[in-house]
């Protein structure tokens, strides 16, 4: 098939199992095995067996191995036999946190016992919430609710915290840059609050495969964990294509719109009754998907109620209506981001297809493996983007089917979110002058608080005083504490989104279109003191993309060293703190469907700055002159070298492209020298900077491979940018400078 660059056939594989171990409940077993669950596989087995002999443990298996029997089973076993034991689970979103609460039901109807089991989330009415508090045994619940509204309450939770043995957290991978390392945070405030009550829980964690799961469970939860991957699961075959669109032009390297070709197959499968799934990279994609899809249904005489779209923002009737409708055949095509790529019961889907690479590979296998889960042979079909980080996956599919490379990086100790997460311990429990909290001191904190009059010290205690509810003012998804929300002019101005502060020039900009739903709002006015946007409900053929301008200072230098010599003059790599002012200048509007751009508009809006962490290379000041490159393109050779380091590195860090961004200079302020930097995304930075530095070379090398294969002539969107952007001999110059920074090496 043209434009296949890889057709995987994985094999179906037979099952490891072993008996259950024989100190599990009888009575429990029966029921299980009534459920045609006969015996368990090999992951399961070991995983009861370290929980039973009190270890901290984490499962890294296939999707749809079983890996919630791996911790509901030691629960329900614990608590048949002491009912006054509680349990916490941990799920990354609300929804995942609805559907494993069905199936752990199921399993208590079945075995008889009144094990009182609730979901704890913002969808919790308030008239249930007294009694889950009261008398939940299994309490399940996202960080955001454990961070919100159970550990600032946990007077009213004595039970659960005198009592908790278990705290469940799955999902583990989702738990990387800044939701991991607030996640920490908030783990280190329970297991604050669980010594005051007097419990030490245990902790079982699940992960998708990546390269590093002891270590990242190990830095959430900071105790040893034992790591279980002998994963013993069964699977059935599945084929999965790797498919590159066809070039349109080749001199400028662009390729047909992955969002096209994802709409043609999908309207083919559809079409022929195979129930499909669709992921695309952004809330905007899926908006935008989800249109073309239903346009081609109906030209294909099909009910438009076939497709649907599910993402964050949907309300919770809303995305159940979805989901029931998935498991019962109603719905033939769902359109999502990443929120269903975690194991919700959507029922037997047959194909899996994804518009752009997901930005990891755990991720992609997660939604790969959405197809399949209970069927026989299923399809999955990465379709990539013009993009360097797709074509670099598409065009090596031995990297991608091979061992993962990924991690998961945390920084829990990030000044911005340390600090807010002292602030949420306090309010809970007075806070010692010698207690620590995190790695770092924190009596400095204390004092600079109590100097504010947010704490009041007697003794050798702090309290909090503040009339102010510190949780609620931290997200824990954004380093930021300041989010912006979106108001409907059209219906009283209904909240409608929102959207963190850092993001906030960029998608919420005067003129811009904000997408829900399909529906269209243009933001009439951004409300910059006041965190507000307002919209109207408009109908346009375009959406809008925003550009900003950056400058970077370094504020300090945490480590450098020297990567090459040359004519006397060396090449310095290092990484340190930064400080990034950014200012949103322009947008473009983008056509629908040729997305060709048809206009655009300057804009005047405040300057941001951002203290993060920053990885360099700094080049000799007469690399020019050493590679003969003309003094006047030595930018754009810079420019095109930041812009292919930038796309290439999220395939080591395990980062969302947006996590990282590029900045070149001919003449950088701090070293007086051709510089590329790469620098974390959010305030305080969470680590990826210093992965960067550990592994600039095999990033420098993939880049320089990702290039040298690209078959346009001067640059293009699928290596280093445009001749536009990065200048005629921009492709050519990013090669020089990547060629001699990997000489020797």
């Amino acid at each position: 098939m043209k434009g296949v660059t890889h057709w995987e056939i994985l094999p179906a594989k037979e099952g490891v199992y072993c008996d259950f171990p024989p100190h599990i409940e009888a009575r429990l077993v029966e029921v299980l095995k009534n459920q045609g669950i006969d015996k368990l596989y090999s992951h399961q087995g070991t995983a009861v067996d370290l929980v039973s002999k009190g270890k901290n443990a984490v499962v890294v298996t296939p999707t749809a191995s079983g890996k919630s029997l791996c911790y509901n089973l030691p629960v329900l076993d614990s608590i048949l036999k002491d009912p006054d034991l509680r349990a916490l689970y941990l799920f990354p979103t609300k929804a995942l946190s609805q559907d494993q609460v069905a199936e752990l039901l199921d399993l208590i109807e079945a075995l008889g016992v009144d094990i009182k089991t609730h979901t704890f989330d913002g969808d919790t009415p308030a008239s249930a919430r007294r009694a889950i508090r009261t008398a939940g045994q299994i309490v399940v619940t996202n960080p955001d609710m454990l961070h919100t509204g159970i550990l600032p309450h946990h007077t009213r939770w004595v039970k659960l915290f005198e009592t908790l043995k278990y705290v469940v957290i799955d999902e583990v991978h989702h738990y990387r840059g800044v939701f991991g390392s607030h996640l920490t945070n908030v783990i280190r405030r329970l297991k604050r609050l669980c010594d005051f009550y007097g419990s030490k829980p245990q902790f079982i964690c699940c992960s998708a495969t990546i390269a590093n799961p002891k270590e990242l469970a190990e830095r959430i939860i900071e105790e040893e964990v034992e790591l279980v991957d002998n994963s013993g699961a069964p699977c059935s075959q599945k084929h999965f294509i790797l498919y590159n669109p066809p070039v349109v032009n080749r001199q400028l390297g662009i390729r047909k719109s992955s969002i096209k070709e994802a709409q043609r197959i999908a309207a083919n499968l559809i079409s022929n009754r195979i129930q499909t799934i669709l992921f695309a990279r952004s809330r905007l994609r899926v908006e935008i998907l989800t249109t073309y899809l239903k346009e081609a249904i109906v030209g294909a005489r099909k009910n438009p109620e076939f497709i649907s779209g599910y993402r964050g923002g949907y309300l919770p009737n809303e995305r159940r209506r979805i989901e029931k409708g998935l498991r019962e055949g109603r719905v033939m095509g769902v359109v999502s981001t990443n929120a269903l790529e975690l194991g919700i019961d959507i029922g037997q889907l047959s194909a899996s297809i994804m518009a752009g690479y997901p930005g990891n590979i755990a991720s992609t296998w997660q939604q790969a493996g959405r197809a399949g889960r209970k069927a026989g042979l299923s399809l999955a079909i990465l379709i990539a983007t013009s993009s360097p980080l797709d074509q670099f996956i598409v065009n090596h599919p031995e990297y991608f089917f091979g061992a993962p490379p990924e991690t998961g990086i945390i920084d829990p100790d990030n000044l911005y979110i340390l600090s807010s997460h002292i602030k949420c311990a306090v309010f809970e429990l007075p806070f010692g002058e010698s207690e620590g909290f995190g790695r770092g001191e924190t009596i400095e904190f204390l004092r600079y608080l109590e100097d504010r009059k947010v704490l009041h010290r007697s003794g050798d205690k702090f309290y909090w005083t503040s009339e102010i509810y510190p949780a609620e003012e931290i997200s824990l998804r954004t380093a930021s504490p300041q989010n912006f929300v979106i108001l409907n002019r059209d219906k009283d101005d209904a909240v409608i989104g929102e959207v963190d502060y850092y993001s906030a020039p960029e998608l919420i900009h005067p003129d811009a279109i904000y997408m829900h739903q399909s529906q269209q709002f243009q933001i009439t006015e951004l409300d910059w003191e006041g965190k507000k946007a307002y919209a109207k409900e408009v109908g346009v053929d375009y959406y809008t993309d925003a550009q900003t301008k950056a400058d970077i200072k370094v504020l300090d230098l945490t480590e450098e060293v020297a990567a090459r010599r040359a004519e006397e003059e060396e090449a310095k790599v290092g990484w340190g703190e930064v400080s990034v002012t950014k200012t949103t200048v322009q947008f473009k509007k983008i056509k629908f469907h040729t997305h060709e751009n048809v206009g655009w508009g300057k804009l005047n809006l405040p300057e941001i700055e951002m203290h993060t962490t920053s990885f360099w290379y700094q080049f000799p000041e007469k690399i020019a002159e050493i590679l003969r490159i003309k003094p006047g393109d030595l930018g754009g050779g810079l420019r095109a070298l930041a812009n292919i380091l930038k796309n290439i590195v999220p395939v080591w860090v395990m980062c969302d492209p947006a996590d990282i961004r590029a900045l070149s200079m001919i003449r950088s302020p701090f070293s007086e020298r051709p510089t590329v930097y790469l620098y974390d995304n959010y305030p305080g930075g969470v680590g990826f900077s210093e992965k960067i530095f550990n592994q600039y070379r095999e990033i420098f090398s993939a880049a320089r491979d990702s290039v040298s294969s690209c078959g346009c002539e001067a640059g293009c969107p699928s290596c280093v940018g445009p001749p536009l952007e990065v200048g005629e001999s921009g492709k050519s110059g990013a090669l020089s400078l990547l060629g001699w920074s990997l000489d020797g090496f």
